[in-house]
């Protein structure tokens, strides 16, 4: 590796027009570091002492025919000015950056709140996002904002020049998180988590000694920076095994890995991916429940805002599970030491403002899979299920005010039920499987609430543009492992009224237990087959779980039919039986009836 230049070297060699040519074609600190041989932070305390610096101008919203007073700025590298720091007190908000799938929309949600909650408190709030898709960029969701992108580098120059009393990191997932660490050394007071309870939540190292120091069970794991490493671990802990980068959105590149040379292939293509992070590697918990809880927290207090169980089972990311709130099917000692869990890691991270964890439950037993001291996904699903704007509790809370002196001290107990489903995009993919898995796909969500829970999922359903039938045919092939937990599902499809059509190893096992089954053909067994009857319009609705590695390949023709068609499908016996469930529920009372959010939370 060639010597990087210090400061001194770069100063002797740079002139000042050469570094300001550089910036005026658009070439980054970290650009001109790896062209430089240098560091970036020495870059920028060059640029600074020779006084490269960006201006900020303001976007033109009247075209020239009359001055724009907006306060939308853009930085570029001119002489002038037209962004001018006030007296103040500010803080300044950063957003979730462009949309993609794998970081879903509600992180804007909490950026908005957060800005509306601090204004109404007299704060001046400066939001920095380069998506000008956002509600966050509208021209009345903050005092100013910054069309910048989310690198350490420009929110560092907009800190310069704007001074902040606290930058906000937590409401804009992933992406300004990863920042945290870089903006502290650049000398910006980071308001509510310290950058180093961050840190201490994403290293595997650190975190594990403090599960352990609270003696919080975890899936045994460890981390490895190539194949060899991988392959050690791996065969310690026992296949399968959930491998993924660190520090990275939506579950990118996450995968679970069934033997050695899947694994091999896995360590090459996720080093490239995630360069510079290690690569975590944890017992897979096959056949756990997955729970999600999101709290908020000041200085002394912890509140939880709610307990959400997926239906699909564990292995399915969380931003693709639908899920219920408050939880369906738990102990009370499990939802005890959820709570418990909860205060204790709260605490021992000094958390301020919102964290989101996640609960694997297997064979009874509560595992930790994985603390995120941020707001999460479900931060707008459980705000407007539970009646508490939790993202402005939060901002609030960041910025000294108590929970206690905003009258939210305890966990709201619901009298309603509350489903989250997420909306998938494959119609849009031609060609794509619609199998999920560890990483994030859904590209949005929607909620479905009732007294009734079959009802709650209806709806959630209805919102996702799934209509779930009342009768018809349904088509079930599952995979070995899945057979015997389907009869139960089978038997309350045929005790509704529905015929059932399988391929020839589902139908046997359905047969054996007295359920009336058809046979169909695969389609690589001849015509007429199934893809022919999703064609023709024959079947109400498909039940198809693959799983396992094999799985990866089998049936996707069906699958993707199951799409281009239109016919509701699902890929998980979970999510089958929480679709029996709704239909059973809708049969039952022959009617969704519609309330506001306003009439459920005055129950």
């Amino acid at each position: 590796m060639s010597k990087q230049h210090t400061f001194e070297d770069l100063k002797s060699r740079i002139s000042r027009n050469d570094l300001l040519k550089a910036k005026n074609y658009g070439f980054s600190d970290r650009q001109l570091a790896h062209l430089w041989k240098a560091d970036e932070w020495t870059i920028r305390a060059l640029r600074k002492e020779l006084g490269v610096l960006p201006v900020y101008k303001t976007v033109d919203t009247c075209a020239a025919e009359f001055e724009a007073y907006t306060p939308y700025h853009y930085s570029t590298y001119e002489s002038e000015t037209e962004a001018f720091r006030s007296d103040r007190e500010k803080i300044m908000i950063l957003g979730g950056g462009p949309n993609r799938i794998g970081q879903g929309i509600e992180f804007d949600y909490c950026c908005c709140h957060a800005s509306f909650a601090l204004k109404e408190d007299g704060f001046e709030t400066i939001m920095v996002n380069s998506n000008p898709e956002t509600v966050s960029t509208d021209y009345d969701t903050s005092d100013k904002l910054y069309f910048e992108p989310l690198t350490a580098e420009d929110v560092l120059n907009i800190a310069d020049l704007e001074q902040p009393d606290g930058v906000i990191v937590q409401f804009g997932g992933q992406t300004p998180l990863n920042l945290a660490r870089d903006l502290e050394r650049g000398g910006v007071k980071i308001a509510g988590t310290s950058p180093d309870a961050i840190d201490l939540a994403e290293d595997r190292k650190r975190f594990g000694a403090l599960i352990q120091k609270l003696g919080i069970r975890q899936p045994e794991n460890g981390t490895a920076v190539n194949a060899d490493e991988a392959v050690v671990i791996a065969e310690r802990i026992g296949y399968p095994v959930l491998v993924r980068p660190s520090y990275v959105l939506g579950g990118r590149a996450m995968a679970i890995v069934y033997e050695r040379d899947a694994l091999i292939s896995y360590m090459r293509n996720a080093i490239d991916a995630s360069p510079e992070r290690p690569i975590l590697i944890d017992r897979f918990l096959e056949n756990a429940q997955e729970f999600d809880v999101d709290a908020v927290a000041d200085e002394s207090t912890v509140v939880i805002g709610g307990i959400m169980q997926h239906i699909e089972s564990a292995g399915v990311h969380s931003g693709d599970s639908a899920c219920v709130l408050p939880p369906y099917s738990i102990s009370d000692d499990n939802l005890k030491e959820l709570r418990t869990h909860t205060h204790a890691l709260a605490k021992a991270l000094n958390v301020v403002g919102l964290m989101n964890i996640q609960f694997a439950i297997q064979d009874d037993n509560v595992y930790i899979i994985e603390v995120n001291p941020r707001a999460s996904r479900t931060v707008p699903f459980v705000s407007k299920s539970i009646g508490v704007p939790l993202a402005k509790i939060a901002a609030r809370a960041m910025v000294g005010r108590t929970l206690k002196e905003q009258g939210f001290t305890k966990e709201v107990h619901m009298k309603h039920i509350a489903v989250k489903e997420a909306v998938l995009p494959f119609n849009k993919f031609p060609g794509v499987d619609t199998v999920l898995g560890p990483e994030m796909k859904s590209t949005g969500e929607v909620m479905g609430i009732d007294n009734d829970p079959g009802l709650a999922f209806q709806k959630a359903q209805l919102g996702a543009g799934v209509r779930l039938p009342q009768e018809g045919t349904v088509f079930v092939s599952v995979n070995d492992r899945d057979k015997e937990a389907l009869i139960p599902i089978a038997q309350k499809l045929s005790d509704l009224n529905f015929k059932l059509i399988a391929t020839r190893g589902t139908a046997a096992v359905l047969q054996k237990q007295n359920i009336p089954c058809e046979i169909i053909l695969k389609i690589q067994e001849g015509r007429p087959n199934i893809l022919d009857a999703i064609k023709n319009g024959d079947i109400a609705i498909m039940i198809n779980t693959p799983a396992g590695e094999q799985s990866q390949t089998a049936d996707p023709e069906i699958r993707r039919a199951a799409i281009q068609y239109g016919l509701p499908y699902t890929t998980t016996l979970a999510g089958a039986t929480a679709a029996v469930e709704g239909i059973a529920s809708l049969k039952r009372n022959n009617v969704i009836s519609v309330r506001s959010l306003q009439e459920f939370h005055a129950q």
